[in-house]
């Protein structure tokens, strides 16, 4: 599992982390039962602090994305996954947005308004 963060995003970087997890869950990168890397290996590989990592893998936790097992690490627990043509359409809605002009913050205006 390939997981990467823009150091330069908006927000905080647990927050853009538990994004990138949840989104690898929910389009089918990563599956029902599938390990997560531990902790601190993906601490290390993105260059972040372990409690970063940890503070993310609570939160996806919460929402019951995820089981963790102390000693054993993190398991996907949802059956979400095979969303790629829902995945594949959200990439090309924020392609169009970013080809015409129209910022992060109109975007999300613009889903959360079609989604009432």
């Amino acid at each position: 599992m390939r997981i990467r963060i823009d150091p330069a995003g908006e927000g905080a970087i647990f927050e853009r982390l538990t994004d990138a997890l949840r989104a690898a869950i929910v389009d089918g990168r990563t599956g029902y039962g599938e390990r997560l890397p531990p902790a601190r290996s993906l601490a290390d590989q993105l260059g972040v602090n372990v409690n970063t990592v940890l503070r993310a893998y609570r939160l996806l936790r919460d929402e019951g994305f995820i089981d963790l097992h102390p000693g054993r690490g993190a398991t996907v627990a949802k059956r979400l996954g095979h969303h790629t043509a829902l995945a594949g359409a959200i990439h090309d809605l924020v392609d169009e947005a970013r080809l015409n002009g129209v910022d992060r913050a109109a975007l999300l205006a613009l889903v959360r308004e079609a989604w009432r």
